[in-house]
């Protein structure tokens, strides 16, 4: 895009994946950042070009680029599109569309906005299984719609009524959560509605569709094959900080193996000293710890079994440039 229009300012509405390697290779490329303070600095109409990133932009956001004439260049990921589909369908056929995701992220804001397209669309946002769990019980045993307004105001669609809109429910996702949790969470619901109406009841009022990211999920089955078959001493996962897909990977690693969550190669310091994120504990998964250091992370003699794996975001010159430094580490020693 940079080099197709080369004479006009290009934009990225947001970082076009959570991985700060990338993003700032743009910016080195003369593509500027809308989500970046001061920018616009005037404003876009005719002639600017506006790349949409992976994750999409809300049906809002991509009506008033269009309104404004900006030139689109679209790189919306496949299997987010899928989900959209998805969410569209539900909000035709009546269901509310229950997305496990984080409710301020562009993808499942954009995700969101899908089922708004059709008139009398709904759409409510879990993060996790103990929300899951507090529908699941308002589904069960109905309560103060009051009190579940309270907690999922803010994660559910304008003039949200429980009692009615959790009556038919379609399950959809953030495509890059971690696979098992967005399984367990349909299951749970599944398993709520055929409580309160019947098994039989289950087909005119549940529904659910695998769709999680190939890549995402690829990555989290790996891991897991290399978990379960590996004698390791720790992992490292390499990827931006903010991106949800690599937190996910650090997560399954850190259950069972000391785990160091590396944003970049330059992170590696020395055979001694690493600066990581602490992978949050597992009833906080998405706290966001500070970056902090660790010392004599890597084991100073014998066999050591180094676990790796990146986010489905991190380039490949970036992991290349890990085992380089991981070799150069120790080269020369008893490691």
């Amino acid at each position: 895009a940079r080099k197709r229009f080369a004479d006009q300012r290009v934009y990225l509405t947001g970082e076009i994946i959570h991985n700060p390697h990338v993003n700032e290779k743009l910016r080195a490329a003369g593509i500027r950042f809308l989500s970046d303070p001061g920018e616009p600095e005037t404003p876009l109409g005719d002639g600017d070009v506006v790349i949409i990133p992976a994750f999409g932009v809300t049906v809002h956001e991509l009506a008033r680029l269009q309104d404004l004439g900006c030139a689109l260049v679209d790189t919306t990921c496949g299997s987010v599109l899928n989900v959209w589909k998805n969410v569209t369908r539900y909000a035709r056929e009546g269901f509310t569309a229950v997305i496990h995701g984080k409710v301020k992220h562009e993808e499942t804001q954009a995700t969101a906005s899908q089922a708004l397209k059709t008139a009398g669309g709904r759409y409510l946002v879990v993060l996790d299984k103990v929300e899951a769990a507090d529908v699941c019980r308002y589904i069960r045993e109905g309560g103060d719609s009051h009190a579940f307004m309270a907690q999922f105001g803010h994660a559910v669609s304008a003039g949200f009524d429980p009692e009615r809109d959790l009556g038919h429910i379609g399950l959809a996702n953030q495509t890059t959560m971690l696979m098992t949790e967005s399984l367990e969470i349909a299951e749970m619901l599944r398993q709520a509605m055929a409580d309160r109406y019947g098994e039989a009841a289950l087909a005119d009022r549940f529904r659910a569709f695998d769709t999680i990211c190939s890549a995402t999920q690829e990555r989290q089955d790996a891991v897991l094959a290399l978990l379960d078959n590996e004698p390791l001493d720790l992992m490292l996962v390499v990827g931006g900080y903010n991106s949800s897909n690599t937190c996910n990977l650090a997560r399954i690693c850190a259950d069972r193996v000391p785990t160091f969550h590396i944003a970049d190669v330059d992170r590696l310091e020395t055979p001694d000293r690493i600066r990581h994120r602490p992978v949050p504990p597992s009833d906080q998964p998405t706290a966001k710890l500070p970056e902090t250091v660790s010392h004599d992370w890597l084991p100073r003699s014998g066999v050591v079994r180094v676990g790796l794996t990146a986010g489905a975001s991190t380039p490949n010159n970036i992991i290349g440039m890990v085992v380089e430094r991981l070799s150069a580490f120790t080269a020369g020693t008893s490691r």
